[in-house]
């Protein structure tokens, strides 16, 4: 696995703890169809939660939030939509919403985690 594929797999680790410190549940990690793939999928008693995280080492080519552009989200929104659609006994009576997690730092366990809620989407 390279480098670049651990540091993203434990700032996913990170992002999951740090959802089910806020209550949520973890439904699925790295969920995918012919479309692309989700980070995270997490819910609580009133919302679903897809979750994007962009780990980074530092911020020498931009905040992490950066990379997720307009087509981003949009793609985002579509991955969300499609899990929805193969989990609709997961999502009945919540809202759906999309969240985006950026950490900063050498190490995910000690990075500077930020928690950006509710991703518009174009």
């Amino acid at each position: 696995m390279a480098d670049k594929d651990v540091l993203g797999r434990a700032g996913e680790d990170r992002a999951a703890r740090y959802f089910e410190e806020l209550g949520f549940t973890v439904l699925a990690r790295n969920w995918r169809c012919r479309e692309g793939e989700l980070d995270l999928i997490v819910g609580d008693a009133g919302t679903v939660v897809v979750v994007e995280v962009k780990t980074r080492r530092g911020d020498e080519f931009g905040h992490p939030f950066e990379a997720i552009d307009a087509r981003k989200r949009t793609r985002l929104w579509r991955l969300a939509m499609a899990w929805a659609g193969a989990h609709r006994e997961l999502l009945r009576g919540r809202r759906l919403r999309i969240d985006a997690v950026g950490l900063i730092g050498r190490h995910p366990e000690t990075a500077r985690l930020e928690h950006l809620v509710d991703v518009e989407v174009p």
